[in-house]
């Protein structure tokens, strides 16, 4: 593949045609890939070198068309401003996404807990707050594993 730099080839728009290229020869140009998408080829060029972001259309072709679904999530949290609070998704495989599920239900017993304890009087005190901070980070890790679930059941499925 022609063109291709150190900013090129750690894109994740790029690799992830890349991937797709395994499956359909067509993927393996960008001239390819840009009639499927129907966007000019120098477009994805500057998406693929990290100089222009893509549009949030253009995403959700990339991520039908090359069978990546994480592009949602990583375009989601890494560029569009409004969410920098998503959880941010990887490729993860099954065995651990479970692993972490498992270990993250049995924390959320204690968890429920200390939310109940917190929240029992209808006043969160100042001397509460840690705790109620530490409940959200737990259920903030449990969204995070439920997004990379949904990705992997997205991408393999």
């Amino acid at each position: 593949m022609a063109n291709i730099t150190a900013e090129t080839s750690s894109n994740i728009f790029f690799k992830a045609r890349c991937t797709a290229s395994t499956h359909n020869e067509r993927l393996s140009s960008r001239e390819g890939a840009a009639d499927f998408l129907s966007i000019d080829r120098g477009r994805l060029y500057r998406i693929e070198k990290g100089v222009a972001n893509p549009y949030p259309e253009e995403v959700h072709l990339m991520a039908d068309l090359y069978n990546a679904p994480e592009l949602r999530n990583y375009y989601c949290t890494e560029i569009c401003p409004l969410g920098c609070d998503m959880p941010k998704v990887g490729a993860v495989d099954l065995d651990r996404i479970t692993v972490r599920a498992l270990s993250s239900f049995k924390k959320i017993s204690q968890t429920e807990k200390i939310l109940l304890d917190i929240t029992e009087d209808g006043v969160i005190s100042d001397d509460e707050r840690p705790a109620l901070q530490k409940v959200l980070e737990d259920l903030g890790e449990l969204e995070a594993i439920a997004q990379n679930l949904k990705v992997w059941v997205k991408k393999n499925l």
